[in-house]
């Protein structure tokens, strides 16, 4: 550890390294399975990662017994990067327990500290393993134009410039150093970018500290050498997820990182709120050049399922296709709205099981069960063959349960006025007003959209007469809906 820490603007260095002790170590290693465990660990011997996870060595015996000590070890350590190496693969070829890998890697290869990459590493591993750990929202990056004439005057209007088509680029370090001149003094940000190993994005990973030193005082165990080790239990994390070819970014709710309770969002309450809108605020202008000002705009869209808000807000023609509209977003599909489509029937069960069991051999088919022909049974069957075909039609191939992009919440308030008898009361002006009760939607689950659906196909709900905003069409999950149509509520920014 430095024995003197100045006070600085600078960023944590990647190679800033955290004692092994420290309870937060251990409590990022632990989340992580076995598996996970040994690949993360050889990713951190490899050649191109070495620099910032080197790991501790067997020493040149320049005094008698010194290899005599580590032999003794209970984890004797290796004498190069590359028979590490070998040892972890032969690990991950052979069952054990993870407590011996954390043991392994704690208390014998990197004893003397992991260092905030390998850490971030980590951390970002876990985020593959369980892609619902974060809570994400999505904005658009909107160009600004000012009002005012004089260009060069200090405090001059903006205002949203619905007609450019600009967007800004994105280069990462630039962004990292106009981001850091964003950052308050006090507190200090680790930053390190990854990209997804599954869906077009590249991951940026906010650890921010609250601490003036960027050097190791800031990061002492708290029971130990330095009472700033505080600090690093409060600490937060941060994901911003850029997409491929997008205007739109999304953001992560701040999860706290040290033993306060690690993977754990909102955490710390005002804490975490003050730093999102620190986060919030630094992104456009980091973003901004000169004469091209850009701001965030919220989407109404906030989920767990990373592919989901992808598929919303991403590169693909689904960001104004969905529900039944979606048939048009299929690039292979040669149909477009001017032409004549036929609702589409859906594969019924009844007839495809008749027709495979018409293809097997006699002896192999199954007797034929006599259908009720009753008036109401052939009435009942049609209105669930009806049912069916216009879920189809309302929602084409879009909210299926096994299609991995359902949101797990939606909220809506009804803003529309109520008059069960289609009569309106008279006000004392004369002009007509509803009733406006207070009514507000919660729909809850893995797949809210899904669920719908399947309520339509079982006439539950009427799929004819139900509004666009429930087949997920829209593409929010916060929203008001007033004269049947929905837009933002309190302040979401539509």
């Amino acid at each position: 550890m430095a024995r003197i820490s100045i006070p600085t603007s600078a960023r944590l260095p990647s190679s800033l390294r955290v004692d092994a002790s420290h309870p937060a170590v251990a409590k990022i290693l632990g989340h992580l399975s076995r598996a996970s465990l040994l690949s993360v660990a050889l990713d951190w011997l490899d050649e191109k990662n070495l620099p910032l996870a080197a790991p501790y060595l067997r020493r040149s015996s320049d005094q008698d017994g010194a290899d005599d000590d580590e032999d003794d070890d209970l984890n004797p350590p290796a004498r190069s990067p590359a028979e590490l190496q070998r040892l972890y693969s032969r690990l991950q070829a052979r069952k054990g327990s993870k407590r011996d890998v954390m043991d392994r890697i704690i208390e014998g290869d990197w004893r003397e500290g992991l260092s905030l990459y390998q850490l971030a590493m980590a951390d970002l591993q876990y985020l593959h393993d369980h892609p619902t750990s974060q809570k994400w929202s999505a904005y658009r990056i909107v160009p600004l134009k000012t009002q005012s004439a004089d260009l060069d005057q200090d405090g001059a209007q903006t205002a949203v410039d619905k007609e450019s088509l600009t967007i800004p680029r994105f280069h990462p370090s630039t962004f990292l150093k106009a981001l850091q001149a964003q950052v308050l003094p006090d507190v200090k940000a680790h930053y390190n970018f990854d990209r997804h190993k599954d869906l077009p994005l590249l991951l940026l990973r906010i650890f921010v500290l609250d601490s003036p030193y960027s050097t190791s005082l800031g990061l002492a165990n708290g029971s130990g050498q330095s009472t700033a080790g505080a600090s690093f239990d409060t600490s937060r994390t941060i994901y911003i997820a850029f997409p491929d070819a997008s205007p739109h970014i999304y953001i992560s709710k701040p999860q706290t990182f040290g033993t306060a309770g690690f993977g754990v969002g909102g955490g710390g309450g005002g804490e975490s709120k003050s730093l999102r809108n620190l986060i919030f605020e630094g992104i456009p202008k980091a973003l901004s050049r000169p004469r091209q000002r850009v701001t965030l705009k919220s989407t109404n869209l906030s989920t767990r399922n990373l592919t989901e808000i992808l598929d919303r807000r991403g590169a693909a023609r689904t960001n104004c296709a969905g529900g039944g509209w979606s048939i048009y977003a299929d690039e292979k599909a040669k149909d477009t709205p001017l032409d004549i489509v036929a609702l589409p029937t859906p594969p019924l069960s009844d007839r495809g099981s008749d027709e495979e069991n018409s293809n097997l051999p006699k002896t192999q088919q199954r007797p034929h069960k006599k259908r009720d022909l009753s008036p109401a049974s052939r009435g009942e069957e049609r209105a669930v063959k009806r049912a069916k075909v216009v879920a189809q039609a309302r929602f084409a191939d879009t909210a299926r349960p096994d299609d991995g992009k359902g949101v797990e919440r939606v909220d809506i308030v009804i803003e529309d006025p109520f008059s069960p008898s289609g009569t309106h009361e008279q006000s004392p002006h004369g002009a007509a007003s509803g009733w406006r009760p207070n009514v507000r939607l919660t729909f809850h689950g893995p797949h809210v959209f899904a669920g719908v659906r399947q309520l339509v196909e079982c006439g539950i709900i009427d799929g004819e007469r139900m509004p666009g905003w429930m087949t997920g069409e829209e593409g929010v999950t916060v929203g008001a809906v007033k004269h049947g149509r929905i837009r933002g509520h309190k302040g979401s920014g539509v």
